[in-house]
């Protein structure tokens, strides 16, 4: 039975060893980085898989599964006379007296798309792109929350953006009534590094049940439908870390960009303090900058009950205000909510960066997972559910 599968190839043929393993710098290599990557979907028999790896120029093969969107645990819009003030997320990582505003750092956000007309986004060039065949916009509002989280403007007297300086914004809508699926993830991120950006902001995460769903539609008893299902997990995180990998690689050529996403909602301490779910794909895979969610707590910040454990860093991640689709503000709470105040404090260092030297992925990613801080947090969380701690923008 033939599937479909996303094929990572370079546009020059190269050892493919370089992406088994953290060594990256060889001149063959280098120069077919330089020359580009090629996304190929295409319908394949499971058979042809081994031959196929085996072409010196494919660094990666993995079949086409479902993704879905990260949802909110709570959601409460709010009415628009909400009076003059800073969003708590923002003034947590230190946003607010930052000197930094992320002025010439471009930010993508790969998510359900965006509400291009809210005032919050008024002075930004935002260029759309739909990977889902349902036309750009935000049906959603998910979209529309986490970019006003990292880039947008003071409305209504209230501040709602991490980093308002950010004139460019790429907004690619994965994600769309029936979710998304890897392909177009992938397919978007090349989008976002062609297009320029130094930061991606990804929200999202894979639909396991319903892969195995799918399987089972197909004919595939229970059992099988599982272990494909397990296999198709397992090469789509591959797929992602070697994508990673490219994306770092061509930084020598081209812009420097670090992907940020969510480690997932699926944890369940309220229920059972040890109910904790590990960090969910895409954010699991190697190279990628993994999330978990924070919130307030008369004694100091807490881990939010539903955020995954061993994250990379975190962010504030529970009633968090920001913009509602249509006008006006709402707040969600999730990792989801997280990820872009992360994405926002990353544009931030981005420019600092900037001012005073080269910017590259290891001295970004170093900066902004190195920024985290576990002061503030209520005394007695698991270290492990934090990563480095709360990310904190540059101050001078």
């Amino acid at each position: 039975m033939k599937e479909k599968h996303i094929i990572l190839r370079l546009a020059r043929a190269a050892s493919r060893d370089l992406f088994l393993g953290s060594g990256m710098a060889t001149t063959s290599a280098t120069e077919s980085l330089a020359a580009g990557l090629t996304v190929e979907i295409e319908e394949i028999d499971r058979n042809r898989i081994s031959a196929l790896s085996r072409h010196s120029d494919v660094i990666a093969i993995a079949p086409s599964i479902p993704m879905k969107l990260i949802e909110p645990v709570a959601v409460q819009d709010l009415d628009e006379s909400t009076s003059s003030e800073v969003a708590w997320g923002v003034r947590a990582v230190g946003a607010d007296t930052s000197p930094f505003t992320g002025s010439g750092i471009v930010v993508a956000v790969l998510d359900t798309g965006i509400d291009a007309a809210h005032p919050a986004f008024a002075g930004v060039s935002i260029i759309q792109n739909d990977f889902t065949g349902e036309g750009s916009g935000d049906q959603h509002g998910h979209g529309t929350h986490c970019a006003g989280t990292i880039f947008g403007r003071t409305s209504d007297n209230v501040r709602i953006g991490v980093a308002p300086g950010v004139e460019k914004a790429l907004i690619g809508k994965v994600l769309g009534s029936q979710g998304g699926s890897s392909e177009q993830i992938v397919s978007a991120m090349q989008w976002a590094v062609d297009n320029g950006a130094n930061v991606i902001s990804m929200s999202l995460g894979m639909d396991f049940p319903g892969l195995v769903k799918r399987l089972q539609d197909n004919g595939f008893p229970t059992e099988l439908a599982t272990s494909r299902a397990l296999e198709g997990y397992r090469t789509n995180v591959q797929l992602f870390e070697r994508l990673v990998a490219l994306i770092n690689a061509k930084a020598n050529f081209l812009q420097t960009t670090l992907v940020v996403a969510a480690a997932g909602n699926e944890s369940l301490r309220d229920t059972n303090p040890d109910f904790e779910i590990a960090v969910s794909p895409p954010a699991v895979a190697e190279g990628i900058v993994s999330v978990a969610a924070l919130g307030e707590d008369p004694d100091g910040l807490v881990v939010a009950n539903f955020s995954n454990t061993g994250a990379t860093v975190s962010g504030p991640g529970v009633n968090i205000m920001s913009a509602k689709m249509g006008g006006g503000f709402a707040l969600m709470s999730g990792t989801s909510m997280a990820t872009p105040h992360v994405a926002g404090v990353a544009a931030l260092w981005a420019e600092k960066i900037k001012t005073t030297g080269i910017l590259s992925p290891a001295q970004l990613a170093a900066r902004l997972i190195g920024s985290g801080t576990s002061l503030g947090l209520k005394t007695g969380f698991d270290p492990f559910d934090i990563g480095s701690g709360l990310v904190r923008a540059p101050q001078m």
